[in-house]
C-alpha cells in the first residue's frame, strides 16, 4: 500500500504519516484499518440486498422502493432515504424524550473527527434545522498533541467547519497543560498513556466549554460506547460510575451539562449513515490505543451482537436498572484544591498526574484513588521539605 492508495474504509485516503512512525505500530496501524476495512465491507454484505428485479424486497415502510439495507438494530429492510429519516428520527425522538434543550441554548459539539463526531455534527445542524431547535452550535475540538493522528483528524474537523458552516474552536493539551501526548508517552509507554489521555481530555472540553460560555456539550458517544463502559465499570467494581454511567446527560450543580443524542445509536448504523450520506470524515483509529483496556470490553460486546443483535441495548437498559443499595458508600463531589476542577478528591486526577510528570515520576497518579492521593500528599510534602531546606541554605550562605 502507498501513501496514495485508498483505504476500503469509506473512501478515505490513507495517510502518509503513517509511514513516518516505527514500524511496529505502522504494522498496529494497518492492522487496525484493515480490520475498519472489513468491518464495512461485512456490514455492506450483510445489510445490502445483492437481488434485482422483480425478486428484490421492497422498503418495509411501503414507499414503493427497494430495500438496500438491513438494519443492524432492528432488522428491518429499508431504502436509502428510508434509513436516512428512521436514523434521525430516532436521534430526535431521544433528544425530545430527554428533554436535552431548550431554545436558545449555546450549545459546543465534541468535534474529533471521527464517524461519531462528524455524524453527531451533522445530524445536530438538520435536526437543528428541520425541528426548529432554536439552538447556536459551535465545534470544540481538542488537540491532544498526536504526531500523524490528531494533526490531520483536526483538519478533517476544519473541512467539517466549512461544511456545516458551523464556527469551531480548537484548545491544545500543550496550551493548557505544557504537556503532548506524544511527550507524555515518551515518559509513561503504552500501558498506561489512556489514563493521561482520558482525564486531559475531559477536563480540557470543560475548559473550552467554559471559555467559549456554552449552556451544553454534546458528546457522539453512541450505544456500543456505553455498553462497553457498563461492562468495564462491572468488571472494575466501580460502582459511582456504574451508577452514572448510562444517563443521556450528565453534570452536577457548578458544571458543564453533557449529553449523549447517540445514546441508543448503534455504531454499525452511524458508519451506515456517513457511507451513504457520503459524510467527511478521519477514520484511522489513535495510533497510541491497542492495549486500551476499553478494546477487550468491545471485543467481547461484538461476539455479544454477534449471537443476538439486542445485547447492546439490553445491557444499556440493564444499566439504567441497576439500584445501588443505601449502605453503600459513594464519593461526594466535591472541588480541587488546586485547579478548583470539580473532583470527589482533595486532588483532581488531572492534577495528581500533572505532579507526577512534571516531578518526573508519570506513575504517581496510576492506581486506585485512595493510593493515588496518598501518594501525591507524601511528593508534596517531599517537595516542601526540599524547598524549606533549600530557603534555609541561602539563608545561611547570605549570613
Amino acid at each position: 500500500m502507498t501513501a496514495t492508495d485508498h483505504c476500503l474504509f469509506l473512501s478515505v485516503p490513507c495517510q502518509p504519516s503513517w509511514f513516518w512512525i516505527t514500524p511496529y505500530y505502522a504494522v498496529m496501524l494497518l492492522a487496525i484499518n484493515m480490520a475498519l476495512a472489513r468491518l464495512v465491507y461485512i456490514t455492506e454484505r450483510q445489510t445490502k440486498v445483492k437481488l434485482s428485479g422483480a425478486m428484490a424486497p421492497k422498503c418495509k415502510t411501503g414507499c414503493g422502493k427497494n430495500a438496500i439495507l438491513k438494519r443492524p438494530k432492528t432488522g428491518d429492510a429499508l431504502c436509502r432515504e428510508c434509513f436516512f429519516w428512521a436514523f434521525e428520527t430516532e436521534v430526535h425522538n431521544t433528544v425530545t424524550a430527554a428533554r436535552l434543550f431548550r431554545r436558545g441554548q449555546y450549545v459546543a459539539v465534541a468535534a474529533s473527527g471521527g464517524k461519531d463526531s462528524t455524524v453527531l455534527a451533522h445530524v445536530m445542524k438538520e435536526l437543528n434545522q428541520r425541528y426548529d431547535y432554536g439552538l447556536r452550535l459551535v465545534l470544540l475540538s481538542i488537540d491532544e498533541g498526536i504526531t500523524g493522528y490528531r494533526d490531520d483528524s483536526l483538519e478533517t474537523v476544519k473541512r467539517n467547519r466549512d461544511q456545516y458552516g458551523i464556527p469551531l474552536t480548537v484548545l491544545s493539551y500543550e496550551d493548557l497543560y505544557g504537556w503532548t501526548m506524544d511527550d507524555i508517552v515518551k515518559q509513561v509507554g503504552l500501558r498506561n498513556n489512556c489514563t493521561f489521555c482520558g482525564v486531559f481530555r475531559r477536563q480540557a472540553l470543560d475548559r473550552g466549554a467554559a471559555q467559549l460560555g456554552v449552556d451544553q456539550i454534546v458528546t457522539g458517544h453512541n450505544a456500543d460506547d456505553i455498553a462497553e463502559t457498563v461492562v468495564m465499570n462491572v468488571l472494575r467494581g466501580d460502582i459511582a460510575r456504574l451508577q452514572r454511567c448510562t444517563a443521556i446527560s450528565t453534570g452536577t450543580e457548578g458544571s458543564i451539562p453533557r449529553s449523549k443524542p447517540f445514546k441508543y445509536t448503534y455504531e454499525k448504523e452511524i458508519v451506515m449513515y456517513a457511507y451513504f450520506k457520503k459524510l467527511d470524515y478521519f477514520s484511522t483509529e489513535c495510533i497510541y490505543s491497542p492495549n486500551a483496556y476499553r478494546g477487550y470490553a468491545r471485543a467481547y460486546l461484538k461476539d455479544l451482537e454477534a449471537i443476538r443483535a439486542t445485547s447492546i441495548i439490553d445491557i444499556i437498559h440493564s444499566g439504567e436498572s441497576l439500584a445501588v443499595r443505601d449502605a453503600a458508600r459513594l464519593p461526594t463531589q466535591g472541588t480541587c484544591s488546586r485547579c478548583q476542577y470539580i473532583s470527589s478528591q482533595p486532588v483532581c486526577k488531572a492534577c495528581v498526574l500533572l505532579q507526577g510528570l512534571n516531578q518526573g515520576r508519570p506513575r504517581l497518579g496510576i492506581g486506585k484513588s485512595s493510593k493515588v492521593q496518598e501518594r501525591a500528599r507524601e511528593t508534596e510534602g517531599e517537595s516542601d521539605d526540599r524547598s524549606e531546606v533549600d530557603s534555609a541554605t541561602v539563608t545561611v550562605g547570605a549570613g
